[in-house]
């Protein structure tokens, strides 16, 4: 399939720690697809989780890395194609000494199709780029396709978490996913999506938002149990 990554995957040049980093500790953790494109998530881990949780576009890996921490039985996966950014989240693997996380550096939608339906728990997909202009919302993470593909891969009451500080998107995230009878929006009062949970770690990207006063929006959807087969 076509990739669809925008921009320069590779920015400033990275200090010496760093490019050590991608050179030798990326090559352990790094995903790739199998020839045969479908990928057991079980066989990336040596202590073989049975959860799995996938974050997509991972940015600087704040939020990622401190959700490994918290929950060093649930196998994480993330997904991020710009070389700055997986850098720094290999130094926070590395300081903290976390085995629980996987890299795929590449179209986050290659990952997603080669996993089996109802493997993950979770997906997040945080603060991801808005494209605010109208020509580029076709390049948004978050569409119509990719909402069918968390509808597959999350098992019966997994949950896909969503944030963005553009409301433009947050509202284009709203229908597209409000649109799967699959999934149910978990917000009853305004503080459900105005507030973060609390066991929902800030990335940079909303720290700079709060900064700049721009309004952050928290949008979390299960999915709903798989129906009982007819007899």
């Amino acid at each position: 399939m076509q990739r669809l990554i925008y921009g320069r995957r590779t920015g400033h040049r990275l200090r010496p720690g760093r490019r050590r980093l991608i050179d030798e500790l990326l090559p352990k953790l790094q995903v790739r697809i199998p020839a045969g494109g479908k990928l057991d998530p079980t066989s990336l881990f040596a202590h073989r989780p049975q959860r799995f949780w996938l974050e997509i576009g991972f940015g600087g890996g704040e939020h990622l890395a401190a959700q490994a921490e918290a929950h060093p039985e649930i196998g994480l996966l993330g997904c991020e194609p710009f070389v700055s950014g997986v850098a720094r989240l290999l130094s926070l693997i590395a300081a903290r000494g976390l085995t629980n996380v996987r890299l795929f550096t590449d179209d986050a939608r290659l990952l997603m199709q080669a996993l089996p339906d109802g493997c993950l728990e979770r997906i997040f997909v945080l603060f991801p780029d808005p494209w605010p202009k109208t020509r580029h919302h076709k390049r948004r993470i978050v569409n119509a396709a990719s909402a069918a593909e968390f509808v597959r891969l999350l098992q019966p009451d997994g949950e896909v978490r969503l944030a963005t500080d553009d409301m433009s998107y947050a509202r284009a995230m709203l229908l597209v996913l409000r649109r799967r009878p699959e999934l149910r929006w978990q917000a009853t009062r305004a503080p459900d999506w105005r507030e973060r949970p609390p066991d929902w770690p800030m990335t940079r990207y909303e720290a700079k938002a709060l900064a700049d006063r721009r309004p952050c929006v928290y949008l979390r959807f299960l999915r709903t149990p798989q129906p009982p087969k007819k007899p």
